[in-house]
Order: structure tokens, then C-alpha cells, then sequence
């Protein structure tokens, strides 16, 4: 059961993504608030699964508030502006659902926080085998197949709006997910961020120049911000 949480001022609104909420699974557990001040209170002791976050909101603004949560939920906007995209992306958010929402696309949402959610729970099993030196493979959903991905098989990961190239030694493979997602994903200590659109494999790192990495013929950039944590991890 997942525990959904709407906030959004306009009242038809909450009760519109109640509604699909419910009728896609009578199993979740829905709160819904008028106003960001009160989510924020509830939040700070309950725990959620699922956020949709309305963003023009008298007050604290969706963007603002999600900035202030330590551990936010599976973020998705939903917002009648398509000029958030670039807040979005930076904040992790999983997914857009322009108004009026239409049911079909709210299935598509549901979809990408289910796969999202999955790959989760098998990055948190793990993270709790750490002590085996070799990483246990796990299943990713490209389209509509299920594909073995061994850690051990990749080289780097980029960044796409809303999806993720998945580079490994025999090709690449594409998944929905943002590169933040990914970092919940991929262990941190076998894999590193490099940059906002980049997370590379230590092991398959082979050369450093200035600000670029170099795997297997692939030049992949190191981002201002990512300059000296790639400084540590390789000094």
C-alpha cells in the first residue's frame, strides 16, 4: 500500500487525484492539504511514499517547500505552468502531470513510481550485503521487457530528462528514471556522480584528464560542483 499525499490549494483538484488515487488501487492511503504550511507539519511525523505537489500555491510555493524537506518522497508536480522543468529536473522530481489531469496519463505517473519504487527496494537489499565483493544483479524495465543488469557490467550512466542510458561492455540499455534516481540505484560505493548528467564505475575508470574521465573511449565530463569529491575518490 502506498502512502500518497496531495497538496494543492484548489479543492477540485485534490479531490480529482483523490479519486484516481482510489480508483487505481483501493489499497492507498491518501492525506490531502489545502495549503504547504500544513503538509509540512504532518511530514515533519508521518512518513509518505508518494508526493504530488501542486507548485503555484499562495504561501510556501511547491518548489520552495520541497527544498526545505530533508528525505521528500517520489515527488511528482502537478502544476497548470509547463515552465518548471528545469527546478524539476535539479530537485529529483520523478514526473510532471500537467492540468486538467487526465487519467491515462496519471496511469503512465503511477507506472514510473511503481518501476522506481521497485529498483528501490532492490538497491536497499544491496546496500545491506555490502560485504560481498561482487554486486548481485538486478532486474531494470526497458519498455516493456525486464532486463539482467549486472553492476559488474557497467561502465557509466547519463542523464536524459526523464530517462537514463545505462552504458555497459555489450551496449546500452534505456530506463525511465532521472540521474538522481539512479543514484538511489547504483551503490555509492561502486559508483560516483561526476556530474549532473553523468555517474561513472569507479572500477571502469581508466584515465583522469583535466576535467573529463575516460572509460572504454568514452569522454564524460566532470561538473564544477562534482571536482572535488572525483579529486578525493581518485587521489
Amino acid at each position: 500500500m502506498l502512502r500518497c499525499v496531495i497538496i494543492d490549494d484548489e479543492p477540485l483538484a485534490r479531490e480529482v487525484l483523490e479519486g484516481y488515487l482510489k480508483r487505481f488501487d483501493a489499497g492507498q492511503s491518501v492525506r490531502h492539504f489545502g495549503n504547504a504550511q500544513d503538509a509540512l507539519v504532518y511530514l515533519e511525523n508521518e512518513a509518505a511514499d508518494v508526493l504530488f505537489l501542486d507548485i503555484e500555491m499562495p504561501g510556501l510555493n511547491g518548489i520552495d517547500f520541497l527544498r526545505i524537506l530533508e528525505n521528500p518522497p517520489v515527488t511528482v508536480f502537478t502544476t497548470a505552468y509547463r515552465d518548471y522543468a528545469f527546478e524539476g529536473f535539479e530537485l529529483g522530481v520523478i514526473d510532471f502531470l500537467l492540468k486538467p489531469i487526465v487519467y491515462s496519463r496519471f496511469l503512465q505517473t503511477m507506472e514510473k513510481i511503481g518501476d522506481f519504487l521497485s529498483l528501490k527496494e532492490q538497491h536497499a537489499a544491496i546496500e545491506q550485503n555490502t560485504t560481498e565483493e561482487k554486486l548481485g544483479p538486478v532486474f531494470v524495465k526497458s519498455g516493456v521487457q525486464r532486463i539482467k543488469l549486472d553492476f559488474d557490467d557497467v561502465t557509466h550512466i547519463q542523464g536524459l530528462k526523464d530517462y537514463a542510458i545505462i552504458h555497459t561492455g555489450s551496449g546500452r540499455i534505456v530506463i525511465k528514471g532521472s540521474i538522481k534516481a539512479m543514484q538511489e540505484i547504483f551503490p555509492p560505493t561502486h559508483f560516483l556522480r561526476v556530474h549532473k548528467s553523468f555517474i561513472v564505475s569507479l572500477a571502469k575508470v581508466r584515465r583522469i584528464e583535466r576535467n573529463r574521465i575516460v572509460i572504454n573511449g568514452h569522454q564524460i565530463p566532470v561538473g564544477r560542483n562534482f571536482k572535488s569529491e572525483v579529486e578525493k575518490r581518485f587521489s
